[in-house]
């Protein structure tokens, strides 16, 4: 089954910048672009070495019950300019109908401006299982054990 992400734009959203879309046949994240309100679509905005914000998207999706969509980073804004996604994957439940914005991060050392219709983040879209929880009086033991941070060495 292939699930359908319903979108629909927010009142100031500019409507004539592409949906979210897969660059390539292959790809597993669909781009998603920043869409500033009407007041602040010539200005964007610049992020500072450490400094973090809320880019909006203009759109609002429905993620079909059984599904999440994960926010990631581009790959290609983190390793040329250090801009990131502090919360990555960032989770989008599907019963969440607000607005979708992406918390971006700029981690390198220089400003970096985000402009009105750049794309800032990928979307992928991925199936969710939910577990129950119990408690027990102990817990199967394993070769690994109690090891953590570091435990399994290096190769």
């Amino acid at each position: 089954m292939v699930p359908e992400i319903k979108v629909t734009w927010l009142e100031d959203a500019d409507r004539s910048l592409a949906l979210p879309e897969y660059q390539t046949k292959g790809a597993a994240g669909a781009d998603i672009r920043a869409n500033f309100p009407q007041a602040d679509r010539a200005g964007g905005i610049t992020l500072l070495p450490g400094a973090r914000a809320l880019v909006p998207t203009g759109m609002r999706i429905a993620i079909p019950q059984g599904f999440e969509v994960q926010l990631r980073p581009r790959s290609g804004l983190a390793l040329k300019h250090g801009v990131t996604l502090p919360n990555s994957p960032g989770t989008i439940d599907s019963d969440y109908r607000g607005p979708l914005g992406v918390i971006v991060m700029n981690a390198g050392q220089e400003p970096f401006h985000i402009a009105h219709g750049d794309r800032i983040a990928q979307m992928v879209v991925a199936p969710v299982v939910q577990a129950g929880f119990a408690v027990v009086d102990d817990l199967d033991e394993t070769d690994r054990g109690a090891g953590g941070f570091g435990s399994t060495g290096r190769s």
